[in-house]
């Protein structure tokens, strides 16, 4: 009667000592908060083993429509913490030099729920699984991104709607562009010959050879004394050589000197 007894003593002998190899106890313990934390590589695939199994039951139970709706969504909700988490996890791994499952995740063909993307392409993607996917606004979701998007057209079918028009080479046949040229350049022509005589008659005004603005021409009784004959460039240098030889002669020649040539 106590061989059973002994049987099972040896049992839970050799389950608490591989318990204690894989440097556990027989109590249940807690997954570090932080994946960077855990700097063992056993450990880490060891946590990620888990962390797929709860996602796996979790998966299971979200499959059954009977459930509430606010149940559904909560656990939707904890599936999707739990792939974040799990990505903390294979990333500490890769850190920490383990195989790539993040690489490898993403070759899986099989069926993880429809996501939408958040934060921008690069940001996390939220997934709905098994009966969240029929939730009311979901499958709407879903649906206006399909049928908003239009196939696009190829280079042949773009070039097909283009013509002569397109290149603007029947664009005088209405006439209306020439019309338009036309008075384009009447208006340019006559603002270039209103320029040219305003600068004809300044230049007629400055010589003294032209009627200026208000008077009778040259020598006239209504002349402007804005518009007096002004000296030309000889007249002026002949003028600042006198007075350079003036202040000269006063400065350094004597009296004597300066009344001969002014006499002169």
């Amino acid at each position: 009667m106590a061989r059973p007894e002994e049987k099972a003593k040896s049992m839970l002998n050799r389950w608490l000592k591989g318990q204690q190899e894989e440097g556990g106890s027989g109590l249940k313990r807690r997954r570090p908060y932080m994946a960077s934390a855990c700097k063992d590589l056993n450990e880490c695939d060891k946590w990620r083993g888990q962390i797929l199994r709860d996602i796996g039951a979790k998966v299971m139970e979200i499959q059954n429509s009977a459930l509430q709706e606010d149940r559904i969504r909560e656990l939707n909700d904890e599936i999707n913490k739990l792939m974040r988490v799990k990505h903390a996890w294979e990333k500490q791994i890769l850190k920490l030099g383990g195989p790539n499952y993040i690489k490898q995740a993403s070759k899986l063909q099989e069926d993880e729920g429809e996501g939408i993307w958040g934060g921008g392409r690069g940001g996390p993607q939220y997934k709905y699984f098994g009966a969240a996917r029929n939730l009311p606004g979901v499958k709407e979701l879903f649906e206006k991104p399909k049928a908003q998007k239009k196939a696009r057209r190829t280079k042949h079918e773009i070039l097909k709607g283009i013509d002569a028009d397109y290149f603007g080479y029947r664009d005088e046949d209405d006439g209306v562009l020439l019309k338009v040229e036309a008075e384009a350049d009447e208006a340019r022509s006559a603002a270039v010959r209103e320029e040219q005589e305003e600068v004809l008659a300044a230049k007629g005004a400055v010589d003294g050879e032209g009627p200026a603005p208000g008077g009778k021409g040259k020598g006239g009784e209504g002349g402007s004394s804005a518009y007096a004959h002004l000296p030309d460039e000889k007249a002026t240098e002949k003028s600042s050589a006198v007075a350079k030889k003036s202040d000269l002669m006063a400065k350094y020649a004597s009296e004597e000197l300066q009344q001969q040539v002014q006499y002169q």
